[in-house]
């Protein structure tokens, strides 16, 4: 392994959990593998996979106004942007708040569950590296700021009320970010290339 730091080149053994590989040249972390890697990395996946479909099934928002309630979901909000001639802006939405999260959800759950399993998945190294390259696309935090924004705005016009795919919503933000920030690379790769 070469050092992200100096690019001295390692032969490292593997690392214990909770242990810390460095450089012996300039000190920079190597490898430091999380503890329960995939085991947790797993479950906050289906967690988000489950807070996923509440999302998106369920009321996102509620507005009354003169006694009136009208419901919306999060995909109203996308179908209302493309109907007012912003494609663009609803595709944008669309593949940031939906489609990448779902895409994210779904390849870690594809590649978590068997590797829990001890086999590992067909394609499993081209689904990883997707997953990386979906994570920029996933923004799910910069819409909620928008839809926060926007409440703040209309609360003198009509009375919000969150609806339970808001909550939902922002719980899968949380378990998202939770949930890559627990997945350990190299224990995937280590544990894949065990199976090969």
């Amino acid at each position: 392994m070469a050092c992200h730091d100096c690019d001295l080149l390692h032969r490292i053994a593997a690392v214990p959990e909770g242990s810390t590989a460095s450089c012996c040249r300039c000190g920079a972390v190597l490898a430091k593998p999380k503890r329960d890697s995939v085991e947790r990395s797993l479950a906050l996946a289906v967690a988000g996979l489950v807070l996923f479909v509440l999302a998106n099934s369920f009321p996102f928002l509620g507005f009354k106004i003169q006694g009136q309630i009208r419901e919306t979901l999060l995909l109203t909000g996308i179908r209302e942007l493309y109907l007012q001639d912003m494609r663009l802006v609803a595709v944008l939405v669309l593949i940031t708040t939906v489609l990448a999260p779902l895409a994210q959800l779904l390849a870690l759950i594809y590649i978590l569950l068997p590797l829990k399993l001890n086999r590992p998945a067909p394609g499993m190294f081209h689904v990883f590296r997707r997953l990386r390259s979906i994570e920029p696309w996933s923004m799910m935090e910069v819409f909620m700021v928008g839809i926060l924004v926007s409440v703040v705005k209309l609360a003198k016009m009509a009375h919000i009320i969150p609806g339970t795919a808001a909550f939902c919503f922002m719980a899968l933000i949380l378990v998202l970010a939770a949930c890559l920030s627990s997945l350990d690379s190299h224990v995937v790769w280590d544990r894949w290339e065990g199976h090969r």
